[in-house]
């Protein structure tokens, strides 16, 4: 086994850069040079939000006003050429906010000025978000948004994003926060497929007697407009979805960077972006697979061996995760290099509060929204978390590097370091999760904390690189598997979540056979 081990681990593709470049882990700020326009394309999307409020006429829209050129900066891919040989597309739409005239009545909100935008038509789009200058600025107050589907041009009533964010981002002393690239955001709001859109945002804080009170809004207020694309072509030949045709030895303890050297043929589909983030998983599938297929027990065993002979490896069976080839990620949209942290000592659970009106079909174009959002409108290198979960229980492979590797995300302002984030897509504060989606939180830790010897079920001391609950450099102990708002003053990951990680706890160490 231990040959076998050693064979795969000089198996390196080499796709016209070598994988030392690749895998380079010094941070350089994220790409977002001048863009080209690009027509969106529209995609299929059945979702929509709740059904129209009684100040939302539902005999069809009225009069809207279209956005005209040089009132929205389109942020579509750097390098549409190669995007579209890809089979890859979307674009963002961003719109600078407006100031409101102050509400005539409470049920619109607090009667401070806010700044928002009236009914406009729009090109298509499927997520929105608002974005700020100065990523270490909060929004204190409500933003609420509505949108006219495609297609029978009925407008929503209105809905509620959230307005946190700044405690989802790179730890403050990191290079990728400190790129100058990076913004203040909402959480981002799955909408379904959308033409036209209405947006207000009203300030309004506290005070100690907890009394409402106007506050200023950050400088820059923009409506950012996100269309996924369509979704990526079928899976290439050779794909591990065929059957397990990788060898298990992937599930080693982290090895490090993989040699470099010998060529191998990249599949047509792949461009050198995209094969060089395959590569970082090429122990575990072929290149350019969309699947990292599921072990069994038997065989998690079995390839852990080489690692702990004669010992009992408390390791999950690996679950099935779909690659980011397969939700159709776009590799030349994020920060050219990886960055991984020494090892992976705890996991945090969050809710991507993008809303719960997705089926598991439009999964996908969720993911690659966020991935647009998180990169083009907030300015991150790459995909916050680690990794995602559906509410069927899908598993996602999140931000690039390698699942099985301890990649550095930016998911947990203080806690970023050593750790993972795991994103239930959905909101969870008063909804409660699938139980698919527990269960499949339960197999990720299982099999990844597994990986670096991490117990589900036990603490682990972890130091704090600042935030609003802990002050840089305080020693914390935390569950091996928490939830967001253990680490940051936060309702994440939503109060159902949360009630439900006990049960992730218990599961996963049984999966790991403690």
């Amino acid at each position: 086994m231990a040959n076998i081990f050693c064979m795969r681990s000089f198996m390196v593709i080499s796709v016209g850069v070598t994988c030392a470049a690749a895998l380079t882990l010094p941070l350089a700020a994220p790409a977002l040079s001048a863009p080209v326009p690009t027509a969106p394309v529209p995609h299929a999307s059945s979702a929509r939000p709740p059904s129209p409020s009684p100040e939302s006429p539902g005999a069809g829209p009225p009069a809207v006003r279209t956005a005209g050129p040089g009132t929205a900066e389109d942020r579509s891919a750097e390098t549409p050429a190669e995007s579209r040989s890809a089979g890859l597309a979307g674009s963002t739409q961003s719109l600078p906010l407006e100031p409101l005239a102050a509400p005539s009545d409470r049920s619109a909100g607090p009667a401070a000025p806010g700044r928002g935008l009236d009914r406009r038509t729009t090109r298509p789009f499927s997520l929105v978000g608002v974005v700020w200058d100065d990523a270490g600025a909060e929004l204190h107050g409500r933003v609420q948004v509505r949108t006219r589907a495609v297609g029978d041009g009925s407008w929503s009533g209105w809905q509620d994003v959230e307005t946190h964010n700044a405690e989802h981002a790179a730890d403050l002393d990191s290079d990728e926060r400190a790129s100058g690239t990076v913004r203040g955001a909402t959480a981002p709001l799955w909408v379904g497929a959308s033409d036209g859109v209405e947006v207000r945002v009203h300030p309004e804080a506290a005070d100690e007697q907890g009394r409402s009170i106007a506050v200023r809004l950050p400088d820059g207020l923009r409506l950012e407009l996100v269309d996924p694309g369509p979704d990526p072509a079928s899976a290439p030949a050779g794909d591990a979805t065929a059957g397990r045709t990788a060898a298990p030895a992937g599930l080693a303890v982290h090895p490090g960077p993989p040699p470099t050297g010998t060529a191998a043929v990249v599949p047509e589909a792949l461009t050198a972006a995209s094969a060089a983030a395959s590569a970082v998983n090429a122990e575990l599938a072929p290149l350019g697979a969309s699947v990292i297929p599921a072990l069994s027990e038997a065989e998690t065993a079995e390839a852990a061996e080489p690692n702990a002979p004669g010992a009992k490896p408390y390791i999950g069976p690996r679950p099935k995760i779909v690659t980011r080839k397969g939700w159709g990620a776009d590799e030349k949209l994020r920060e050219r290099n990886f960055a991984y942290t020494r090892t992976v000592k705890a996991a945090f659970v969050h809710h991507s509060a993008t809303g719960n009106n997705y089926t598991c079909k439009q999964a996908p174009s969720v993911l690659r929204s966020i991935y647009r959002y998180h990169v083009k409108s907030s300015g991150w290198r790459d995909f916050g978390y680690n990794f995602a979960v559906d509410k069927c229980g899908n598993i996602y492979e999140g931000r690039a590097g390698g699942v099985s590797r301890p990649v550095l995300g930016a998911h947990t302002l203080g806690f970023n370091s050593n750790t993972m984030g795991i994103a239930v897509l959905g909101s969870y504060s008063s909804t409660t999760p699938p139980a698919a989606a527990v269960t499949a939180v339960a197999k990720l830790t299982a099999w990844k904390l597994g990986l670096f010897g991490g117990n589900p079920k036990g603490k682990v001391t972890l130091v704090s690189g600042g935030s609003n609950k802990y002050k840089k450099g305080k020693k914390v102990k935390l569950n091996v598997i928490s939830g967001h708002r253990d680490g940051f003053a936060t309702e994440c990951p939503g109060a159902r979540l949360y009630k439900k990680l006990g049960k992730a706890r218990t599961s996963s160490a049984r999966l790991q056979g403690r």
